[in-house]
């Protein structure tokens, strides 16, 4: 099956810095630039074609807290860019998109307003994304700080056939670990469900995308994020682009 496979390099910011985490955990922040807009623009005169954007004090503080740089990375690049990150209203998903968001990812708001995924889900065809972080295959919220009771794959079923137009899926225990994605847990939500699964933590080298791409199972991966291996090098992007296209 030849389906296109997305790469989404990520952009987290922290006090206005573009940072990677270890495990969420926002005391382990590194930062890697301090001009998010510059790194957006390095991004894409490297090849990359789409941007994955969070903002990491608002998922904490459940309001955008680092919206002047998200501003400043939709006036550097052309790219579409999806954003995450302390977005829980409705006005607050209607701001994004004005200001030049092309899709708004709901973490929290998924577990604790379903109903407002739902509705504008099908009020914005193709501009809504689900956030599934999961500890342990639970699905934790707050910017990571609570796990809840529900499972990871119960919480996608929960948005199947409303038009989400995909899901990001993270395994905390992984993130910005270099350890390796988990490909198994994101199988499992891929074949759950119809809605496009992207996979998020742990990516380590070329060798995870070609895992993910080839991920045999009902329903193909739609693509992945790529973290603190693109920015430690581990990754290289040229060679990304290519696993991703092959």
């Amino acid at each position: 099956m030849n389906t296109a496979f997305n790469l989404y390099p990520a952009i987290d910011l922290k006090d206005g810095q573009c940072v990677r985490l270890l495990r969420g955990e926002m005391d382990k922040a590194t930062a890697f630039n301090p001009d998010p807009a510059d790194q957006a623009s390095r991004f894409k005169e490297i090849g990359f074609d789409r941007l994955h954007v969070v903002d990491l004090n608002g998922a904490f503080a459940g309001n955008s807290a680092n919206g002047e740089a998200v501003r400043d990375i939709l006036r550097a690049t052309d790219v579409p860019v999806q954003l995450g990150g302390g977005i829980r209203t409705r006005d607050q998903i209607d701001a994004w998109l004005e200001a030049g968001i092309s899709r708004v990812i709901l973490g929290t708001a998924a577990l604790r307003d379903p109903d407002l995924v739902k509705s504008s889900a099908r009020e914005l065809p193709g501009r809504i994304v689900v956030g599934i972080d999961a500890k342990d295959g639970y699905v934790a919220v707050e910017g990571w700080a609570e796990t809840s009771d529900m499972k990871a794959v119960e919480l996608a079923r929960v948005f199947e056939g409303c038009g989400v137009a995909g899901l990001v899926v993270t395994d905390i225990s992984r993130d910005g670990m270099k350890t390796g994605v988990n490909v198994a847990f994101t199988s499992e939500i891929a074949d759950a469900v119809s809605i496009p699964v992207i996979a998020s933590g742990g990516v380590a080298s070329v060798k995870d995308i070609e895992s993910l791409r080839r991920a045999g199972g009902k329903r193909p991966i739609a693509g992945t994020i790529l973290g603190r291996a693109l920015y430690d090098g581990d990754i290289l992007p040229a060679e990304a682009i290519a696993a991703a296209k092959a």
